[in-house]
């Protein structure tokens, strides 16, 4: 409460400088180092108050999920100034965050998939006396980006794109294609789908949306790593996104913030008309998500075979992955801070002004009393 005194006492002479920030924080991109080391003061003088600091100190080490890299970006640029605290997230994906957190080398971990059994027996070594769990806090599409020229209002089916991300369908002329976009000039073009080329839960995600929509063309386990045959992989969302601007023919799989400057699908799920990405999409996907995890874990279930009306059906929700008991003493303070942050009405905030979606009221309520009971 001192520090909201002390900003609305600051208002009168931050005036302009604070609209300027509120826009830096919107054009928040994946080009920021992520590191908090300063360079986003401005954006952290029109929002400091909304950030609670405590005992917070220091640095935070953190990897996992590329999904949420964006959003981690924009949220630190206003945490690090406010509190001084350090955020250093890799984004190296979801499994090697989970692999880091489980050995003990981080804070917390980001996953787009939740822990499975054999995880949390495995951060049981590192959470003394505790567990991981999962902590629900970024939504979003996974929108299929593509870059055909002359075609900008692409529509496909779960079949077709089964079909194309297992090397079944290879031109874009292909009649499948052509019997769902029947207005299109769809040109002689050689299909390169890209994909994850490390564990990723984005790819987790993307084949457990193949795996309920259509198992008879999908004939793969799913999980993290990418099984089918051919295509191309690339590191990271920013990667596939990258091949995917570079390539003719291109499609590939990512979160709607990498899609900037490309044409994206529209998925033809059963509703009266097929539903592009967006965040209002996504959230209306997400709204049908149930909690199954028990005790302190909020893992939850998605829904992706929803024939809603303007549900968009391949989303994600990304968790921090944290103790519930038996976080390191020198980095709880930082930790159960930053959480609180981003889990907060201003941090959920952000999401949005970044193409993610807010997660739902109800799910977030319970997150941000979990956060406040870790030890």
């Amino acid at each position: 409460m001192k520090l909201q005194r002390k900003n609305r006492l600051r208002a009168l002479s931050l005036g302009a400088v604070a609209v300027s920030s509120a826009l830096a924080l919107t054009a928040c991109g994946s080009d920021d180092n992520g590191e908090g080391n300063g360079s986003g003061g401005s954006s952290a003088a029109a929002s400091a108050g909304s950030v609670k600091c405590d005992d917070a100190k220091g640095q935070l080490l953190a990897d996992g999920s590329s999904a949420q890299k964006n959003a981690i970006d924009a949220w630190t640029k206003v945490f690090s100034p406010a509190c001084n605290v350090q955020i250093n997230y890799k984004g190296a994906g979801s499994g090697a965050g989970v692999t880091s957190f489980t050995q003990g080398q981080i804070a917390f971990a980001g996953s787009d998939s939740a822990l499975k059994p054999e995880e949390v027996t495995a951060s049981k070594k590192v959470c003394e006396g505790g567990q991981g769990i999962d902590l629900p806090m970024v939504g979003g599409p996974i929108a299929l980006g593509y870059n055909v020229p002359g075609v900008d209002n692409l529509v496909l089916d779960a079949p077709t794109i089964a079909k194309i991300f297992d090397s079944k369908i290879k031109n874009w002329n292909d009649e499948a294609i052509k019997k769902l976009n029947p207005g299109a000039k769809l040109p002689d073009l050689k299909i390169q789908a890209f994909h994850r080329s490390e564990d990723s839960g984005t790819t987790d995600n993307f084949t457990k949306y193949l795996l309920a929509t259509t198992p008879e063309n999908w004939k793969y386990s799913g999980g993290k790593a990418w099984q089918a045959q051919g295509g191309q992989a690339a590191s990271g969302s920013a990667g596939v996104a990258q091949g995917v601007k570079q390539n003719s023919g291109a499609i590939g799989y990512f979160e709607l913030s990498y899609a900037k400057g490309l044409d994206t699908v529209a998925i033809a799920t059963g509703a009266k008309a097929p539903v592009k990405p967006s965040t209002e999409t996504a959230t209306a996907g997400i709204a049908a998500a149930k909690v199954v995890g028990t005790g302190k874990d909020l893992a939850l279930q998605l829904d992706y075979k929803t024939k809603a009306e303007g549900a968009y059906p391949i989303t994600l929700v990304t968790y921090e992955i944290v103790c519930d008991k038996g976080n390191k003493a020198d980095t709880l303070p930082a930790t159960k801070a930053f959480l609180r942050y981003i889990a907060g009405e201003d941090g959920q905030k952000v999401l949005a002004q970044n193409d993610y979606a807010p997660i739902p009221a109800e799910i977030i309520a319970k997150v941000r009393t979990t956060i406040e009971g870790l030890s």
